[in-house]
């Protein structure tokens, strides 16, 4: 059975779970470094999500690049 591709949401919820786990300070040494590979990892899986999106959102643009804040187009 194929595994199920977790969301960004899910990954954001799972990284938020590691960073509260990590600021309580009661893990030993061998569990923080084991907690911090992992929110690594997910922080990477994140910014591959994000980067494929705005390359989506490029391609629908035409390949303009757009400032979102100031909502002009560069």
């Amino acid at each position: 059975m194929a595994k199920k591709k977790e969301s960004y949401e899910e990954i954001m919820e799972k990284l938020e779970e590691i960073i509260l786990r990590m600021e309580k300070g009661d893990l030993s040494l061998d569990d923080s470094i084991k907690h911090y590979e992992e929110g690594m990892k997910s922080c990477n899986k994140l910014y591959k999500m994000l980067n494929e999106a705005e390359g989506k959102i490029k391609i629908l643009n035409n390949g303009a690049e757009i400032d979102f804040e100031n909502e002009e187009q560069v």
